[in-house]
């Protein structure tokens, strides 16, 4: 933040909180048109956000403890929901038929093809 403040043309690159929270000290900058808005991050419209990834070993489950009991917090939509505990961390969720489909996957353990 230091080098931020002294450098007005210095660029950070950092997590969607920390701008939230440093909004008075910082800008998004602004790409095809964009700037790093909660509703321009969700609908994919601000093009440098990316999605956050989980990757569990199949040969891991039933193996490591706890991983399963971790999944099924993880997606719970007390933590990843739209009111979830983790958009006060800056997540950004994925909307509710996304959620839906990726949770149903998680409690069944199937492998999870990306398009």
């Amino acid at each position: 933040m230091q080098k931020l403040e002294a450098n007005p043309n210095a660029l950070g690159i950092f997590g969607y909180s920390f701008l939230e929270q440093n909004a008075d000290k910082v800008q998004s900058s602004v790409i095809d048109g964009h700037m790093a808005e909660f509703e321009e991050i969700a609908s994919g419209d601000y093009a440098i956000s990316r999605p956050l990834f989980f990757y569990v070993k199949a040969q891991h489950v039933g193996t490591v403890p706890g991983i399963e009991e971790y999944l099924a917090e993880f997606t719970s939509e007390q933590a990843w929901g739209e009111d979830g505990y983790l958009v006060d961390k800056g997540m950004i969720p994925l909307p509710e038929d996304q959620r839906a489909e990726i949770s149903a996957q998680v409690k069944s353990l199937s492998k999870m093809e990306l398009n």
